[in-house]
This record gives C-alpha cells, sequence and structure tokens, in this order.
C-alpha cells in the first residue's frame, strides 16, 4: 500500500523558518499541478458521459490521460507508485473497453463524474481558500511586527507598547490557526488526491462489468482481484487519512492550549542560554539606504560552522552574511531601538548591526557569536568547552572598581612564582608549542574598567617604589623636573579598555591573551563606553593624563613596563605589562607581580610601542654618554633639544579635552 512520507509539520507552523516556507512552497506547486490535472481529468470524464456517439475517442483520451499521471512528476509523488501502476492498468482496459452503452449514463454520473467534481469543488476549493487566507493572516503579522520594531527604547509609552504587544499577539495567534488549516488540509491533500485519482475509475469499471454481459466470464477472471486489490487499497489509504487527520486535530488542538506568552515578544520565561554554539532566528538588520537614511530588513539569521548565514524567504538555501571567526561583538545603541548589537569583521573594516525580537534572543545572540569567535565548535565536545569557557567567563570578568576590597585571607590568583613561569617558558620553547591561557593568566583573576592603578588593591604602591598620583592634581617635584629634562615626549590619545593581573612579563601572548579576555568581558557585560586619555611617552615614564584637568592619573617608570605589544590584527589596540612587587607574603624583596594594562588609540598600536621602544633606547643610551651623543645624532631634535618623532596629533589634542565617554570600537 502506498505510504505518504512528505508532510508539514504542525510544530513549525509557528516558527515560519524559510525552510518550513520552502517546503511549503513544494506542497503549493504540487497542489497547483494536481488541480490541472483533476480539471483535465474530469473533462475526460464528462466528454465520456456527455458524448455517447463519440465514446470510441473518449476513451482512447481518458486512457492516455491516465498514463499521462507518471510523466507528471509530482515532487512529492514519492510513495504513488502503486498509484501509477494501477492507473496503467485502467488506462489499458479503458483502451479494451471502447464501447458504451446508453444505460451507462446514469452509472457513469454516479459513480465516474460526480466524486471528481466533489473532489475538485471541495477539496481543492478549500486549499485555494486557505491559501489566501493565510496570505492575509501572514500580512498582518508583518505589518504588526514592524509597527513593534519601531518602537523607542526610552520614554516609552507603556500604553503604546501594550496595545502593540496585543496587536502582535492576536495577529501571530491569527496566523498560527490559519498556517495550522493550511498545513492540515495540505496534508490531506497527499491522501485524497489518491482516493479522488482511483475512485472514480472504479466506480467506472464496475458499471462496465454490471452492464456488460458480452466476454464477462473473459473480463471477470482478470478483473475480479484486480479490482478487489483496488478497492482495499483505497480502503486502506482512506484508513490512513482519519488516522492522520485525527493526529493533526489533537495536536492543532495541544499547540493552541499554550498560554499567551508564546505569542507575545520580549516575554521570554526561559533563562538565557551563554554557552550556544548554534543559533537561529529572525533579526531586524539595518541598511544603508542613502547618505543619512537607513532601513531595516527583518531577514532569517543562523549560524553555520563559523559563518553566519541569512536566509531571505522563499530562498531555497541561506547565504555567508560573515565569517565569524575571530570577529568581535558588542551591544551598541542605534536609532533609538532596543536590543541593538554589533558584529565587526577581525579586520574591522565589515560590520553590521542587528536587531533581536527580546532581551533573551539579544543577549544569547551576543552569546553564540562571541563563543563562535573563539573557534570553540571545532572542538571533540564543543557543548562542553562553551560550558566552560562560561564558567570561566563569569568568574574571570566580573566587574570590579578600585574602590573595592580583596576580602581578608582570600587567595591571590595574580601572584606567580617567577620560577615556575620561566620553567613553563622554557618546557614551551623545547616542545614548541604555544602556552596555555592558564600559563599566562589565572583563571578567574578579575578584571577592572576603571582607570585606576590596579596594583592599588593587590600590591603596596609606596613599597613598590611607583610614583602615586594626589587626587587634586599636585605631582611631586622630581615628577617636574624629570619631565622637563626628558629627552622624549610623545602624547597619544588613548582610551584605557580594562587591567588585570597577570603570571609572568617576559612572552607578548600574554599581552594577547589579555586583551582577548578584557574585550570578552566588554561583550558579556555590554560595557562599550569609555573614558579618552591622553598617554605620554618620555625617556623615563608613561603617564596617563586626563585630558581636561591635566591631572595624571596614572605614572609608570619606564624600567617598570617589561612588555609591550599591538594587536596583530586590529592595529588600533595595544598594552604593556607592569612588574612590580608583592610584599604581603612578607618577604623583604618582595614577590614579583605583573599587571596588563589594555588600551584602544585613535592611530596605530604600532606608533605607541615604537615609541616607549625609543624610549628604552634612549634610557639605556644616558649609561653611555658616547651611545647617546650618537642616538641624538642619527635622530632629528625639536628646537627645544627633544626627539622630533611622530607628527603631533593636533586633531585629538585640541579636540580631545571635550570629548568624554566616547563609544570604543573594541
Amino acid at each position: 500500500m502506498p505510504a505518504v512520507h512528505h508532510k508539514l509539520l504542525l510544530e513549525d507552523a509557528l516558527q515560519d523558518s524559510p525552510q518550513t516556507r520552502s517546503l511549503l512552497s513544494v506542497f503549493e506547486e504540487d497542489a497547483g499541478m494536481l488541480t490541472d490535472y483533476t480539471n483535465k481529468l474530469l473533462q475526460s470524464m464528462q466528454r465520456v458521459f456527455g458524448a455517447q456517439s463519440e465514446m470510441g475517442l473518449a476513451t482512447e483520451q481518458l486512457s492516455q490521460q491516465l498514463l499521462d499521471y507518471e510523466k507528471k512528476n509530482f515532487a512529492l509523488g514519492k510513495g504513488d507508485e502503486e498509484v501509477i501502476t494501477t492507473l496503467q492498468s485502467f488506462a489499458k482496459t479503458v483502451g479494451e473497453l471502447n464501447s458504451l452503452h446508453s444505460e451507462l449514463a446514469n452509472q457513469m454520473a454516479d459513480s465516474m463524474v460526480f466524486p471528481l467534481i466533489q473532489f475538485r469543488e471541495k477539496d481543492l476549493t478549500e486549499i485555494s481558500t486557505l491559501k489566501e487566507i493565510f496570505g492575509i493572516a501572514t500580512d498582518e503579522h508583518e505589518a504588526a511586527m514592524v509597527k513593534y520594531s519601531r518602537l523607542p527604547k526610552k520614554k516609552e509609552n507603556e500604553k503604546l507598547k501594550a496595545d502593540m504587544v496585543k496587536e502582535v499577539a492576536y495577529t501571530r495567534r491569527k496566523q498560527h490557526q490559519a498556517s495550522l488549516q493550511y498545513y492540515c488540509a495540505l496534508n490531506a491533500l497527499q491522501y485524497r488526491k489518491r482516493v479522488a485519482m482511483l475512485e472514480p475509475m472504479l466506480g467506472y469499471t464496475q458499471a462496465q462489468i454490471s452492464f456488460f454481459k458480452k466476454g464477462i466470464e473473459l473480463v471477470s477472471k482478470k478483473m475480479d482481484n484486480f479490482l478487489s486489490s483496488v478497492s482495499n487499497m483505497t480502503q486502506s489509504i482512506q484508513a490512513q487519512l482519519d488516522a492522520e487527520a485525527e493526529a493533526m486535530r489533537l495536536s492543532q488542538r495541544e499547540l493552541l492550549s499554550v498560554e499567551d506568552t508564546v505569542y507575545m515578544p520580549d516575554k521570554d520565561t526561559e533563562p538565557v542560554n551563554r554557552t550556544l554554539i548554534q543559533k537561529a532566528g529572525y533579526l531586524n538588520i539595518r541598511n544603508k539606504t542613502g547618505l543619512v537614511t537607513t532601513a531595516w530588513d527583518r531577514l532569517y539569521f543562523f549560524t553555520q560552522g563559523g559563518n553566519l548565514m541569512c536566509q531571505p524567504r522563499g530562498a531555497v538555501a541561506g547565504g555567508m552574511v560573515l565569517d565569524l571567526d575571530n570577529s568581535s561583538v558588542m551591544a551598541v545603541e542605534c536609532e533609538d531601538r532596543r536590543y541593538c548589537f554589533q558584529i565587526t569583521s577581525p579586520s574591522g573594516k565589515t560590520s553590521m548591526i542587528l536587531q533581536a525580537e527580546s532581551k533573551k534572543e539579544y543577549e544569547e545572540w551576543i552569546c553564540t557569536v562571541n563563543n563562535i569567535s573563539r573557534q570553540i565548535y571545532l572542538t571533540d565536545n564543543p557543548e562542553a568547552v562553551a560550558i566552560r569557557l562560561n564558567q570561566t567567563a563569569i568568574q574571570a570578568v566580573t566587574p570590579i572598581t578600585s574602590f573595592e576590597k580583596r576580602q581578608e585571607g582570600s587567595p591571590n590568583p595574580d601572584r606567580a612564582k617567577p620560577g615556575g613561569v620561566h620553567a613553563t617558558s622554557s618546557g614551551s620553547q623545547k616542545t614548541g608549542a604555544a602556552p596555555e591561557p592558564e600559563d599566562l593568566i589565572a583563571p578567574g583573576t578579575p578584571i577592572q574598567f576603571d582607570i585606576m592603578l590596579p596594583a592599588s588593591e593587590f600590591q603596596d604602591q609606596n613599597r613598590a617604589g611607583g610614583r602615586r598620583t594626589n587626587p587634586f592634581g599636585e605631582t611631586d617635584d622630581d615628577c617636574s623636573t624629570e619631565s622637563d629634562d626628558s629627552l622624549l615626549q610623545q602624547v597619544f590619545a588613548v582610551r584605557f579598555l580594562g587591567s588585570m593581573a597577570v603570571r609572568c612579563g617576559d612572552n607578548q601572548e600574554v599581552i594577547y591573551e589579555a586583551m582577548r579576555q578584557v574585550l570578552a568581558a566588554r561583550a558579556i557585560h555590554n560595557i562599550f563606553r569609555t573614558t579618552e586619555s591622553h598617554l605620554m611617552v618620555t625617556s623615563s615614564s608613561l603617564r596617563l593624563i586626563d585630558p581636561q584637568t591635566q591631572v595624571t592619573r596614572i605614572s609608570f617608570q619606564l624600567g617598570e613596563v617589561c612588555q609591550f605589544a599591538a594587536h596583530q590584527e586590529n592595529g588600533r589596540l595595544m598594552g604593556f605589562v607592569v612588574e612590580g612587587r608583592d610584599w604581603s607574603d612578607g618577604d623583604e624583596e618582595g614577590e614579583p607581580s605583573f599587571s596588563a594594562f589594555v588600551f584602544e588609540s585613535n592611530t596605530e598600536g604600532e606608533k605607541i610601542c615604537y615609541t616607549i621602544s625609543l624610549a628604552k633606547d634612549i634610557t639605556e643610551a644616558k649609561k653611555d654618554p658616547e651611545a647617546l651623543a650618537q642616538l641624538m645624532k642619527n635622530m632629528p631634535l625639536t628646537n627645544d633639544g627633544k626627539f622630533l618623532l611622530l607628527e603631533p596629533e593636533t586633531g585629538d589634542m585640541t579636540n580631545g579635552a571635550g570629548q568624554e565617554d566616547l563609544e570604543s570600537e573594541a
């Protein structure tokens, strides 16, 4: 007996994904072809019924139409082999029965023409009507979603928002009901078309046999078993239809018995899953339509491996939009819309702004993209890795401020023994493998995002020898004297992104790992605003200066800076490692401790690193007067005797004082 291998899943009606729409188009195309074929078959049967004088020609055409069923190649025709074989047998029988008696007219009208007319007028017309209702409900839902997406984030009108939520829920429920009815009708049509194709011919053949006595023994010997099997086949298909209709009715009732929150946007009851490595759903994407005008389009996005894919409605498959490997994602405020986030390629040349439907979707998309950017999907067990990294990130990126105090007696994860660091480093060099992140930064190390010296929380500033800045802008006399006598002074506009304790200071990889953790922390905690400062590099120190008050916020002796590097792909990111001493164990000399600082600059980070390198060269050259003289001879000097390194950043220096809380591109 034939079986139906294709059907529309009622559970997918509410999501209304492009995959479901694509499958729906196949069913609609099949229904259209079936309508055309039914009309032609009915015309043939009516000709048999009405043109008794031309019965031979009519039966010949009918036989040909029965053979054409196989040539139609229905997209959902899998399982019709027995139907095709049966129709071919019927076509042969019709060719033999080429003469028709007038007494057959009434029987043919009742058993052949009427069932097919009923199938066309009832079933096929119902499909057409439900298709129109489904289209209207879909258009109303899209219009409601467009209005809802335009709700402003600030100063919301609660009554307007409540009305829009009700309207979206009403239109979504209406679309859900229409789609369920439409899907059920299309699924049932796959059974009814088989009965509609076989039942008329069964009645026609039985009428012929009952009225033609001549040669009845010959015909009966060939047809009795055949007709019996066809009758059993139609009854079996009808039983399958009844069972499927009952199952769809129960499923439809269960799907419609859900709470109203299912249809309401931004009413998610489930917690946010931050360990996803795959995500799919509708998002609004911002597209530029002119120099200053933009438009938002609602499209279906999904992740596949390390790529972000987009599939418009009606498309058979999706296309790649962006490679997410090593990309960055962050929350943004855009055109007074809620739940917006931006994905940027590693090179920074490609970026896109997307809007989620709810806060849960917004946070899950950010976490998913962040997980994929770390290439977790390439591991053997990506789900377990994502869970472990998420737990580590929650512990490691909890924001702290300089005014919080570490609890007494708590373990200090910042400290690492120099011997252990060197042993790990030498072991890495022997094996030729890169150091693990745990060897560079201790798991659970806190990150701070303000511009206060993090060492003040876990090391004694006075005994470390570092210069502490007076909060009222007053500095020590030796500071000003050293600044005046400096042979190098270069100022860069930078934005402080974060700092954290690290385990070593002799490897640039520790800076890259600190950059990654700081940027991941900002993405997870939605911290995307920073304050601009001026980083002054001299031949003796590094100073971070407030551009408005000219107060020195942080000052490091150049000898304390043991490592510095710019990001390998995003040239505007740079960082350095500062070495200090920790006397918490009572050791008179103190244990070495290291802190990494990450900045984003308006210029290339390589320029800042080159300036720091030159400052260190000057410091070393001061020990040898001849080397210093040779260095000053090779480098151009300004009128006051300082090294002329770079063109002054006039635009940044003049406008930097009035630009605070800028939005960082990191």
